[in-house]
């Protein structure tokens, strides 16, 4: 390798420090391959479900398989998935636009959501069509000074007209812990103890496989996300899901669609194949990104960084935050990743004015799928203290290179 003798040193150390934490990654991926593997045996799933189909496509035998899978899998009544989702946030979308009305009332218990989710919602940033231009209240139940869910305060915040409460797993933008499993299950009980008929909504993208078990089970009553993230293996073309009590994904899948025509149509325009097989490898391709953001933690933490979580915390997501503290530093380190990028290795990240976003946002992002972050990507906004967020790698290989290819660029910043 092209890398300085302190970089391959470290790289050496790390790896010997978190090869133990493996174990339990790899666990995870198992467990998980197994759940699918057996569920695609119940399901007879075969190549007749693979094909693509046109028009209105009624009868859809393979979209009706996928959701059959995705559903069992996730231990959910109900899933919705779907390639005419544009991105994670277009499935969180139609399910708020589903199932609340004029005057309901959306309360985040995670603070606030991340930049694309505010646009959704239209208070902190107003956007034409947002909820907001509904009629949707909307209130936040700020995190305590750790970054968590203030707990203490969720049934309190909680009023009569709170229609759903929306539960954000991931950090998003910020350097909040992540969301365990646990933390779920309990913020959702203490919500269902305080109103039994108000809503868990769990935004819970870059979570797929991260545990043995998702939000569904301990307690949310829907979730969604996308399928160029976790469970698309790396292999989606596109698309998001959506997964839950029946009722709750039937009223989603109107807005998907129309009211009365939900999901009893939409052709199959990509290959069904690419998702069945994308979510058989999930397991094994999200444990690669988790090992890869372990090697991030370590080898950061031991340059002098402020990283979250740290190589031995609990981790609920694929997503590995670095403070850079400048923005050559960001720059510098988004460039790094896109140097060691199968796709557009030639090119040099610049920031832009991406849609949906308050401030100017740097992304590598040299991905086969435009925006897969399963895929190795590191992006971040251009806004003090300059954080960066890395996630994915298909490969466990490609992770420890292209974080290595980071390191040395920010080095030799100015």
């Amino acid at each position: 390798m092209s890398f300085s003798a302190e970089l391959l040193s470290l790289k050496k150390e790390v790896l010997e420090e978190i090869s133990p934490m493996f174990k339990r990654v790899e666990e995870i991926a198992e467990a998980n391959t197994l759940k699918i593997l057996d569920a695609m045996r119940e399901a007879h799933l075969s190549e007749a479900h693979f094909n693509t189909t046109a028009g209105y496509a009624y009868d859809d035998i393979g979209r009706q398989k996928v959701d059959e899978l995705f559903a069992k899998v996730f231990g959910a009544e109900r899933a919705l998935v779907r390639t005419q989702f544009v991105s994670g946030t277009h499935a969180l979308a139609t399910v708020l636009f589903g199932i609340l009305r004029p005057n309901d009332e959306l309360l985040s218990l995670t603070g606030a959501p991340y930049d694309t989710m505010q646009t959704v919602i239209g208070y902190a940033n107003e956007s034409p069509g947002s909820l907001k231009e509904f009629g949707v209240k909307y209130r936040e139940l700020p995190l305590t000074a750790e970054g968590r869910i203030d707990f203490d305060n969720v049934a309190a915040a909680i009023r009569p007209e709170t229609k759903l409460c929306l539960i954000q797993r991931s950090r998003g933008y910020s350097f909040r812990p992540t969301l365990t499993l646990a933390d779920i299950e309990r913020v959702c009980a203490i919500v269902h103890k305080t109103n039994p008929k108000v809503i868990c909504f769990v935004d819970n993208c870059y979570g797929e496989f991260t545990d043995t078990l998702e939000p569904v089970q301990v307690g949310a009553d829907i979730m969604a996300g996308s399928l160029i993230k976790n469970p698309g293996g790396g292999i989606a073309p596109t698309g998001g899901y959506i997964a839950g009590k029946s009722e709750l994904v039937e009223l989603a899948s109107y807005r998907l669609t129309a009211p009365g025509m939900g999901d009893e149509l939409g052709a199959s325009l990509a290959n069904n194949r690419q998702l069945f097989q994308g979510f058989f490898l999930a397991p094994h391709v999200t444990a690669q990104a988790v090992k890869g953001a372990l090697f991030a933690a370590g080898l950061f933490a031991k340059l002098g960084y402020k990283v979250s979580p740290a190589a031995d915390e609990v981790r609920g997501d694929i997503i590995q935050a670095v403070e850079l503290g400048s923005p050559e530093k960001l720059i510098a380190f988004c460039g790094g990743i896109q140097k060691y990028s199968p796709v557009d290795s030639f090119a040099a990240p610049e920031p832009w004015d991406m849609p949906g976003y308050a401030d100017q946002v740097i992304m590598a992002a040299g991905t086969f799928v435009q925006g897969a972050s399963i895929e190795l990507s590191a992006d971040g906004p251009m806004r003090e203290p300059y954080n960066v967020f890395l996630q994915g790698g298909l490969t466990f290989e490609h992770a420890v290179i292209g974080v290595l290819g980071a390191a040395e660029a920010v080095l030799n910043s100015k």
